[in-house]
Parts: C-alpha cells; sequence; structure tokens
C-alpha cells in the first residue's frame, strides 16, 4: 500500500514537471521583461517630454509647502537637519534611495511571474496603472523637489551620492517629476501585494519597505509629504485591478497539492 502510495505522489510530481517545465517558465519571464521594458521605455518618454515644460515647477513647489503649512504636516526641512547630525545614517538613506527602488521592485515582479503566474498579472496591470497616472501628474502638475527649495540641503550632493548631479536639467531622469513618489507607490504596492499573495507568518515586515522608503525620500529632500500621499491615493484608485477573483489562485492550488499529496501517502 504504501508503495502505491507512493508511487501515486511521484506520478503527480511527474505531470506537475512536465505541464510546467523550465521552457515555459523561461519564455514567461522573457516575454514579460519585453513588455516591462517597453512600458519604461513609454514612461520615460513621457518624462523627457514633461521635463520640457518645468517652468512653474518652482511656483508649484512654493504651492506645496504652502498647503503643506496649512494641513500642519512636519516641516521636512526641520527633519532634514536634524538627521544630518547622523551623517552614517544619511548616507545610508541617499544608498537606499538610489539602489533599492528599481531593483527590488524588478526581482519581486520576477519571483511572482515564476513561483505566483496567477498572481502575476494583476500585480503588473496594477504598477502600470499606477505609473500611467503617476505620468499625468509628472506632465500636468510639474514640481521641483524639496532639495531645489531654500532651506534644504541635497544630501546626494553633499555626500557624493547624487543619482541626478549638480544640475536640475542635466542627467537622463526629469528632476521636476515629484509629484507623485513612484519611489512611495511602488513600495507600498509591492508590500501590498506581497502581503495579500504570500503565506508566511513573516510577509508583514513588508510593511517596512514602504514606511522606510517614505521616511527616505523626506530626509533626502526627494519629495515632499505630498507627494507620497498623493502616490497613495493612486494605488487607492487602481486597488480593482489587483483585487480581482484569482489573486490568491496560486496559494490555494499549492495548499490544494500539499493536502492531495499529504492523503495519497497517508493512504
Amino acid at each position: 500500500m504504501g508503495t502505491q502510495a507512493l508511487e501515486r505522489v511521484d506520478l503527480t510530481g511527474e505531470r506537475g514537471r512536465s505541464s510546467t517545465g523550465a521552457g515555459p517558465v523561461v519564455w514567461r519571464v522573457v516575454r514579460e521583461a519585453v513588455l516591462l521594458a517597453t512600458m519604461f521605455l513609454v514612461y520615460s518618454a513621457g518624462r523627457q517630454f514633461a521635463g520640457k515644460h518645468t517652468g512653474s515647477a518652482f511656483d508649484h513647489a512654493r504651492e506645496v509647502l504652502s498647503f503643506q503649512h496649512w494641513l500642519h504636516l512636519p516641516d521636512e526641512a526641520a527633519i532634514q537637519h536634524w538627521v544630518l547630525q547622523f551623517p552614517h545614517l544619511v548616507q545610508g538613506a541617499n544608498l537606499y534611495y538610489a539602489s533599492v527602488h528599481a531593483p527590488l521592485t524588478g526581482a519581486i515582479l520576477l519571483w511572482l511571474s515564476i513561483w505566483r503566474p496567477k498572481a502575476y498579472p494583476r500585480v503588473r496591470w496594477t504598477i502600470v496603472s499606477v505609473t500611467g497616472l503617476a505620468l499625468i501628474g509628472h506632465i500636468l502638475f510639474p514640481l521641483a523637489p524639496p532639495r531645489m527649495m531654500p532651506g534644504f540641503i541635497d544630501t546626494g550632493l553633499k555626500f557624493g551620492q547624487s543619482v541626478y548631479g549638480p544640475e536640475s536639467s542635466g542627467g537622463v531622469a526629469n528632476q521636476f517629476a515629484a509629484m507623485p513618489s513612484l519611489h512611495v507607490g511602488w513600495a507600498a504596492l509591492i508590500a501590498l501585494s506581497m502581503i495579500l499573495i504570500t503565506r508566511s507568518k513573516w510577509r508583514w515586515l513588508w510593511m517596512l519597505h514602504p514606511i522606510i522608503t517614505f521616511s527616505v525620500v523626506v530626509v533626502t529632500g526627494n519629495h515632499y509629504w505630498l507627494d507620497g500621499i498623493a502616490a497613495l491615493l493612486l494605488i487607492a484608485v487602481s486597488l480593482p485591478l489587483l483585487l480581482r477573483p484569482g489573486l490568491r489562485a496560486d496559494k490555494q492550488e499549492t495548499t490544494l497539492n500539499k493536502s492531495v499529496a499529504r492523503e495519497a501517502v497517508l493512504k
């Protein structure tokens, strides 16, 4: 009986491997990489277009600061100057800002495309929606970041870790695309997706990513509070794309397969 049970489990495994071999997975990853790269190029082109219409960016920055003062939000400049007493902390924030945002987002999308293929399209289209809406914001509301405003410090330039350079118009990035903050938006969306999709008891630690990211963009003078808040509102608008039926299908299927295998062994 035990031999028969083991044979059934092994045969099930063979069927699973034959239907989900390395070939289809590699093709899916390549296809998604090309799709995301294309969308990124479109987004970058849009940012460059927005970067040519920045005449009102500093006026908008003063309006944002004034509105934040009216809302009694904490003074970012005061927070930044206090944190500057701890240079290593600021350098860590600069490093996090420059090296975590895009690589971690790409790594999570890759992991989802391989291990959670049914949930992945929902996450992908939600990110596309948030990014597309953010691009509209960048075009309609060019905004100079805090580090360009009086009273703030460009911590990247101060510590030699700048990803933009000394000239506001230099480089390939549009430095006036501050509203909304995609650093905050992507971080919050990745955290939410991993909490909803994965089963680990440690999954709630993903909340640290958007919390740290929000703190980092403020400390480094790259975004205002309202930039991050606006990004969270875009996630709320795009949430129906993420919460469509089937988000947890991979997780339920994995649980079912484990239950079937356990029952087969017991028989």
